[in-house]
């Protein structure tokens, strides 16, 4: 099969006013052979050099082991700086923390069948990992499923580090739409340096989990929030508001309740952001029956909701300035049709001051990957750059037909306020159904950068047997800094601004 490639450097055309751009180049791009990814590229300079490099989790099969479970590339060539193994595909994105004290930012990572391991930046090499070994302890003995991303916390054993904040959930043997072997997610704090656990607790409902934790602090509040969320594709779940005080003494029962959904739960992180102009954070998330609910972070009252009916969302918001006021607004891709058969994605931009919709198009097919943000054009709106999925939307999977005729992946730019959307690069061939795209300044030249995981369809949709990861200048001069840049935000806190 003859795999065609084309970036269109379209950047200097509708989008952006010439007098603030250069010429647009692919920098470089970097294939890997047998191995893609569900993880989402995060970037620290691991080389001293001066320019961001690339971090990201990988994999072959969902669990399987694998030498590239942890993958480095240098910012500034794409060439690999090393490669750590994993047991399974490590699906969680990096936190960046030097606990090493090199001045390099060691990595911390999680993924399939209990993946989770502390990585020297410099190297690449273990640190620590996490065992289970918990087979008789009442509440760690259903930590033995998936990490997704993890976040830091403030020093809570006194030895002048934060802590990792993370949850263990999620059975990948279970069935969808089956009550059957289902067990209940465990939040868990962990020492930054050791990996020994600190404190842990199961979901307060029961239920799986499969949200990444969220924690941030009320600017009148000396304790912090955790955020955290229950349910899945096919079963109920909660949102919820706890301290870690409530984690450390193993009392999640008295979580405040934020959301409750019956038949749909809450996988797609929120957002943590003032929406009332109060000064306080609020909460704002769209469970995966795609009801957006935003949340008093002052009160714990609804502030409004809106729904989608016929549509599932597992995609994170991105947070920006799409409809001119002094509210952030959000955009989220939701897929229409019922898991696991999507058919098209919808893109919506809502007001974040009352939830109307400010832009809702369909671009592409189902995606899981969120995008990113920022004012290309410099006209005090914010654009969006997000990854998607080309080919015939009404295709199902079966065992006999297991990809689509022809596909192709493409990094497009949409436009909200002129209603268009410009094609920046698409291959043939290739796919990105998970990874969201990392937008920034890698080489501090003040021009905007992108980086963009892709990966080799080879005839089976949700297999994966190569990927490429390529780095494009976009010749965009910055006026501003990047506030939406990467999954989840800066930091990967989803805390906005950070």
């Amino acid at each position: 099969m003859t795999i065609k490639t084309a970036t269109y450097f379209l950047f200097s055309g509708l989008l952006v006013a010439c007098s603030q751009s250069r010429e647009a180049k692919l920098l470089w791009s970097k294939s890997l052979y047998q191995i893609g990814s569900q993880s989402s590229p995060k970037a620290t300079d691991l080389n001293g050099d001066g320019t961001l490099d690339i971090v990201f989790g990988a994999g072959t099969e969902e669990i399987a082991s694998t030498e590239y479970g942890v993958v480095a590339l240098d910012g500034k060539t794409g060439e690999l700086l090393w490669q750590q193994s994993a047991t399974a595909s490590i699906v969680g994105s990096a936190t960046f923390y030097d606990i090493t004290g090199d001045s390099i930012d060691d990595i911390f990572i999680g993924g399939r069948n209990h993946n989770l391991m502390a990585l020297n930046g410099a190297n690449g090499e273990v640190i620590w990992k996490y065992e289970y070994v918990f087979e008789d302890d009442s509440i760690l003995q259903y930590a033995r499923y998936n990490f997704y991303n993890s976040t830091l916390v403030p020093d809570q054993n006194n030895d002048g580090h934060p802590d990792l904040l993370t949850v263990n959930g999620g059975n990948w043997d279970a069935l969808p739409g089956s009550i059957n072997d289902r067990f209940p997610g465990v939040l868990m704090l962990l020492d930054l340096q050791s990996g020994t656990i600190l404190a842990a607790d199961t979901m307060p409902d029961g239920q799986e989990s499969y949200m990444s934790p969220l924690y941030f602090t009320q600017p009148d509040r000396t304790e912090g929030s955790i955020i955290f969320g229950t349910g899945g594709e096919t079963a109920g779940g909660h949102l919820y508001q706890a301290t870690l005080a409530d984690l450390k003494a193993q009392r999640l029962q008295n979580a405040t309740v934020l959301v409750s959904e019956e038949t749909h739960g809450f996988i797609a992180p929120p957002v943590v952001t003032d929406i009332t102009q109060d000064g306080y954070f609020d909460i704002v998330i769209a469970s995966h029956a795609s009801q957006v609910h935003a949340v008093d972070g002052k009160t714990m009252e609804s502030i409004w909701t809106r729904s989608f009916p016929q549509m599932e969302c597992s995609s994170g918001f991105a947070v920006g300035q799409f409809t001119g006021d002094a509210t952030p607004d959000f955009l989220a891709i939701m897929s229409q049709g019922t898991w696991p058969d999507y058919t098209i994605a919808t893109q919506v931009v809502l007001n974040g001051k009352d939830g109307t919709i400010a832009y809702q198009d369909s671009i592409g097919c189902f995606s899981l990957t969120s995008p990113v943000v920022y004012d290309i054009n410099n006209d005090g709106l914010d654009e969006a750059i997000l990854s998607v999925g080309d080919y015939d939307c009404a295709f199902q999977l079966s065992e006999e037909v297991r990809s689509p005729a022809t596909i192709n992946t493409q990094l497009v730019a949409i436009d909200f306020s002129r209603n268009q959307y410009q094609v920046i690069d698409q291959s043939e061939g290739f796919k990105n159904f998970y990874s969201t795209p990392w937008l920034g300044d890698l080489d501090q030249d003040n021009y905007l950068d992108v980086v963009y995981p892709q990966y080799y369809n080879a005839n089976d949709l949700f297999r994966f047997l190569g990927m490429t990861v390529k780095r494009l200048d976009t010749g965009i001069r910055m006026n501003k800094p990047v506030l939406w840049g990467e999954y989840m935000g800066i930091n990967g806190k989803s805390v906005f601004p950070s």
